[in-house]
């Protein structure tokens, strides 16, 4: 599927780089151990803003839900739809979620819980890389 290329701002900017790395980095607070994503400048647990640093995650979770996409306006995405659009749970904090498509898997035939690792893919016009999931068998 065509992908659209992300804009890093400064703020997401180390999460960008870490998938062009092939790895799944999540914000995390150091003064009260508190993952969070999508990226804040301030801890949104405690209020911190001068301990955040960048965790690396295993990579692993599991469908929490997901949607199958028919008609989506993003002019790159048209030619290939119907497509199966996922909530993903992260194994290291179930409350961390990213949503995802997911390659390889038929419509309406995703398995709620169903064990899922990342992939990167790259995108077309920028060459940025982007999270994916595929379900382990």
């Amino acid at each position: 599927m065509p992908k659209q290329s992300p804009i890093p701002d400064e703020l997401d900017q180390p999460f960008w780089d870490a998938c062009n790395e092939g790895r799944l980095v999540i914000q995390n607070c150091v003064s009260c151990d508190r993952l969070q994503h999508p990226p804040e400048p301030e801890c949104f647990g405690c209020g911190s803003g001068n301990e955040l640093e960048w965790r690396e995650m295993s990579g692993r979770g599991r469908i929490h839900s997901y949607g199958v996409v028919y008609d989506n306006t993003v002019a790159l995405r048209i030619p290939d739809q119907p497509f199966n659009l996922a909530v993903i749970e992260l194994e290291e904090d179930p409350e961390i979620t990213l949503v995802s498509n997911l390659p390889g898997v038929p419509l309406d035939e995703v398995e709620i819980g169903a064990a899922v690792t990342v992939i990167f893919e790259e995108t077309p016009a920028t060459g940025q890389k982007i999270p994916e999931w595929q379900v382990v068998e």
